[in-house]
């Protein structure tokens, strides 16, 4: 009797145990994450890969995700980045069960990239990228305004230099090394042939690499000037030129608001479309200035900030003055190209279209 009692306590008690076993191995446990860079604030580079680790410390069940700016990039534990750009990158960690949920933020800011100066820097621009002057009298001559023209200067000030053309005509440049905004000075100077009655304003725009691969394919911000806000100043304006036929005879043009006109032939003979464009028509988009300051062959300058502007064609410019395209202000450390911009559409008379000229562009705080 004795003997059977015991025997029945004891499979009491292991059922009992076993049953307790079970329990406990069904109770799932929320994540126990323990990250292995516990900062928040984190900083890295262009183009440059960082690496986040999330350590299960229970290694339990649990799914789990990396987001950089809401999209996701991995579902381990393990993530692996490289920023293409410049910017801040918001990185949130998941890790979820049934359990429960534990979530993890950090915040990459990510500078643009710089090319210090050195030595060897040169003052100027080193190297065009695009020469997209619009209809105009020295177009395809030599000198101002045929396709070679646009190289004219690179690494130097010279004369002749380039001639953007009529309304919206461009040319852009980079430097060979960030320039830096000054605190509270003028960056750059744009230079030009205006005269005390011949002001043909150029609007600038810059831009920073941003992505540090040393091409113009980021963001241009405007260089605001003085004409900002005032009447007659419109930014997303364009003018489309048509090919004359014959080629040597005036070029017609139409605005985005409906006005139209010509490019007169003036005493230059050239053709004044662009031959290196075979399409028949063509686009040039920017900011329009205010133009009642002409009056028949004379065109006064503008108060501050333009290409080709100044009497004597020295204009300095303020990389703190760049606004977006909303014309909110936009703080840059540095640009590393720039562009500048024929900005009015006008007819000077005897002497024909207003374009600008620029001659020179160089980093201010490298001139001795």
């Amino acid at each position: 009797m004795k003997i059977r009692s015991r025997l029945l306590v004891a499979l009491l008690g292991l059922a009992i145990f076993s049953a307790c076993k079970k329990d406990i191995e069904d109770t799932v446990l929320a994540p126990s994450i323990k990250m292995a860079n516990e900062t928040a604030a984190i900083n890295g580079k262009v183009n440059e890969a960082i690496t986040l680790k999330a350590n299960n410390t229970l290694g339990n069940q649990i799914s789990q995700e990396w987001l950089v700016n809401t999209e996701l990039k991995s579902n381990t534990g393990l993530l692996e980045f490289t920023p293409a750009k410049s910017g801040v990158y918001t990185i949130d960690y998941r890790a979820t069960n049934s359990a429960g949920r534990y979530t993890f933020k950090y915040v990459l800011t990510v500078a643009v990239p710089e090319v210090t100066t050195t030595i060897a820097s040169n003052l100027y621009v080193t190297t065009l990228f695009e020469f997209a002057p619009s209809a105009g009298q020295f177009m395809n001559e030599a000198g101002w305004g045929n396709q070679e023209s646009g190289k004219s200067i690179e690494g130097k000030k010279t004369t002749p230099g380039i001639s953007l053309g009529a309304f919206g005509g461009y040319a852009v440049y980079g430097f060979d090394h960030t320039v830096i905004n000054q605190p509270e000075k003028e960056d750059v100077i744009v230079y030009g042939n205006a005269i005390a009655s011949l002001s043909e304003p150029g609007v600038v725009w810059v831009m920073q690499d941003e992505n540090g691969n040393r091409k113009p394919d980021d963001i241009w911000y405007e260089l605001a000037g003085s004409e900002v806000g005032k009447a007659g100043y419109v930014r997303d304006y364009s003018v489309t030129y048509t090919r004359p036929i014959p080629p040597t005879l005036s070029v017609s043009w139409k605005d985005s608001k409906g006005n139209t006109g010509i490019v007169r032939q003036s005493f230059h003979k050239y053709n004044h479309y662009p031959l290196w464009i075979t399409a028949d028509e063509f686009t040039r988009t920017g900011t329009l200035l205010p133009s009642d300051g002409i009056k028949g062959s004379i065109s006064a300058p503008l108060a501050f900030g333009y290409a080709d502007n100044t009497a004597g064609g020295t204009d300095k410019v303020d990389i703190a003055n760049a606004i977006d395209k909303h014309g909110k202000k936009i703080v840059l450390k540095g640009i590393d190209f720039i562009k500048v911009q024929t900005g009015i559409m006008a007819d000077l008379s005897i002497l024909g279209e207003l374009s600008t000229e620029v001659t020179g562009i160089a980093d201010i705080s490298l001139i001795k």
